[in-house]
Order: C-alpha cells, then structure tokens, then sequence
C-alpha cells in the first residue's frame, strides 16, 4: 500500500512540478528550486523502480523460463500450423483449419504432385533421378510433420517438465553455465536457418538462374492435372512451388532444432548434476538429503532423454536414411553436370544442407553421449565423504 501511495503521489508531483515550471524562468531561484524537488521525486520513485527490478532480475535467474530460450523456433512453428497456442494440443478451431491448409494442402500437395511426376518420366534416368532427387528429402520432412504432430502434446510436456525444481540453476555459476551452452544452440539454429533458407532461395530461384523461365519450366518438376505452361496457371503453380518449398524448409529446420534443443537440455542438466555433486564433495551440502536430490535429479534427467528418443526415433532413423540416398543422387547428378555451371552449383548448395542436417544430429546426440560417460561415473559418488551411500540407494 505505500509503494502504491508513493507511485500515484509522484505522479501527481510531477505534473504539478512540470505545471509549475511553465509558470516560472526555469533560471529563476524559484524555478530551480521546483526543479530540486522534481529531480528528488522522480530519484525516489526510481529507486522503487530499481530495486524491485533487482529483485525480478534474481528471481528470473533462479527460476528459469526453458520455453523462453527457444521462443523464435516456437513462434516459427506457431506460423506454420505446428505449435497450438501455449500447452494445447490441436482441437478443432481455427488454428487447426490452418494447420489443415499448410500441413496437408500446401506440404504434402506439394509432395504429391511430384510423385505423380515419377509415372510420366520413369524411362528417363536423368528426369528420374532430378525428381528423386529434389523428392525424397520433402516427402521425409511430411513424415517428420506427422510424427511431430502426433507427439505434440508429449513435447509439450517434456518442455513443462523443466520448469520444475530439480532442473532450475541453483545460483550465478549455473546460470552461467546454462547462458553459455545455450547461447551456442542459438549460434547453431541461426547457422542452420541460414543455411536452409539460402539453400530455398536458390531452388526456387532455379528457372532464373538456368535461363529456363522463358520456357514456362518450374523450381521442382511436377505433374498437374491442367495445362501449367499458361498464365495465370503458370504464375499460380511457380507460387505455389516456392510457397510449398519455403514451408517444407522452415518446418525441417525448426522440428530438427527443437530436437536439437531438447539434446541441448540434457547437455545443461548433467553440467548442473556434476556441479551440484561437486558441491556435495566440496562439503558445501551438509544433510544427506541434498545427496538424494542429486540421485532423483540424475532419475528425471534419465527420463527425460527417455522421452525425448521416443518422440523422435523415427524421425531420426528416416533422417539417416533418406539423407544417405539423397547425398548418394547428388553424388550422382555431379556426374550428368558440369559442377562450375549454375545447375551443379545448386546440387552442390543442397547436399551441403543435407550432410550439415546429418552432421548436427550426430554431434548433439554425441555431445549427450560424451555427458553420461564424463559425469555420470562411480567416482563421482565415492567422493561424497562419510556418507552411507548403500543408504542413500536405497532410499
């Protein structure tokens, strides 16, 4: 109540001091002196201001928002219909008709218009291998889609689970530690942002650049069931082309790095688990129950990569394969082009994005790997001085 007094007082204050100098020369004596106690009112209600920001500043530090640290990959699901608003899953409203249109009309149309492609130019290897080409790595991106969607609600929850007790930093030297490997996740999405996005404007750029719009030829060949070589039509379909690539783009870069994130976390919570057990060893921790705490920590840790593989271990495993068969066309295609002219380029831009995908996947899930050896080992918890630790496991 005085803090609410003060704040509507100095307000009053302060109109009436600004009032006041229109009314005087603010050189005069009595000017300055309405201006001493205008700067003494505005110090005061700063002060409030400033210290209670402080105080916001270490609560927010201790109680750490996980959900906050990868807001731009949420808000680009949220954009292309794979994120419903806050903890939901999809039910049937609005954001789900549009979810509808970009998953199924705009995505998997996309797809489906090039498969067909597949009957019309199956005795042509050049023409087959071009559409499985620039295929395989968008039907996989559907099927990624699906699973993701499927599993929503999991994410969600594993993304919640976070917010509890055991998973916050538990001071400065934490948050630090969190600060740091996250930060280099953020380095590693927009890297695979730009990357991806170059990777899109190049493809849908391709008429262009081989001169072969004059041709009514399109980004990625296709089979419609109207004559696409007249405009509108033409126009129309080159649209929906891009539209289609760009949304398939940025839904593969943003599922891969949520996953990516989640791999992150992992990371994090065994750097705070060894922390907080060399705490113990260094006697900072005096009761047994803060040895406990860390070995229920090390348990949600556990449960929490558990659930995460299981959200994405299709989607991994499709990852692996489809990104074999793709970099093996490439290698192929090299040998039909000249690799200096605009075409090779383009085939030698998209199998850098697809070996930098595989490459991120195999260095988050070995950075996890190299975590449970480094930190998780007996030595950890023979240090813990005079404890019963046949106890402390059984408890």
């Amino acid at each position: 109540m005085v803090i609410l007094g003060q704040f509507i007082t100095s307000t009053i204050v302060i109109a009436t001091t600004l009032f006041m100098l229109t009314l005087v020369d603010p050189l005069s004596k009595e000017g300055i002196i309405i201006a001493m106690y205008a700067v003494a009112i505005i110090t005061e209600i700063f002060i409030y201001c400033w210290f209670g920001n402080q105080v916001h500043i270490k609560f927010s530090m201790l109680k750490l928002n996980w959900k906050n640290t990868i807001r731009t990959n949420i808000l680009i699901l949220q954009l292309l219909g794979l994120w419903p608003k806050e903890d939901e899953e999809y039910k049937l409203n609005l954001y789900s008709t549009y979810a509808f249109v970009s998953i199924v009309v705009i995505m998997a149309g996309h797809n489906f218009f090039q498969i067909l492609n597949i009957y019309f130019v199956y005795n042509d290897l050049k023409a087959l291998a071009t559409t499985i080409f620039t295929m395989s790595e968008e039907v996989l991106v559907v099927v990624k889609i699906y699973f993701f969607v499927q599993n929503i609600g999991t994410v969600k929850k594993l993304l919640t689970s976070l917010n509890q007790d055991s998973f916050q930093p538990k001071n400065e030297k934490q948050l630090e530690l969190v600060n740091s490997t996250v930060n280099f996740w953020k380095i590693i999405y927009g890297c695979f942002l730009f990357n991806v996005g170059l990777t899109s404007i190049v493809w849908s750029s391709i008429p262009f650049l081989t001169e072969s719009v004059q041709k009514k030829k399109f980004p990625f060949p296709a089979w419609y069931p109207y004559d696409s070589t007249v405009s509108p039509w033409y126009e129309l379909t080159y649209l929906y082309q891009a539209l289609g690539i760009w949304y398939i783009a940025m839904s593969d870069v943003n599922i891969n790095t949520l996953f990516f994130a989640l791999l992150t976390y992992i990371v994090v919570q065994c750097d705070l688990l060894c922390d907080n057990c060399k705490n113990v060893t260094n006697g900072h921790f005096s009761s047994t129950q803060n040895i406990i705490s860390c070995i229920k920590h090390h348990k949600k840790i556990v449960r929490f990569a558990k659930s995460s593989n299981e959200v994405f271990e299709m989607v991994i495993l499709g990852q692996f394969v489809t990104s074999t068969a793709v970099i093996a066309t490439t290698l192929f295609m090299l040998t039909l082009v000249d690799p200096l002219s605009n075409e090779g380029l383009i085939v030698v831009v998209y199998s850098v994005a697809i070996i930098t995908e595989i490459f991120m996947y195999s260095w988050f899930g070995e950075q996890v790997h190299f975590k449970n050896i480094q930190k998780f080992t007996l030595t950890n918890l023979e240090n813990f001085g005079d404890y019963r630790l046949d106890k402390i496991t059984k408890t």
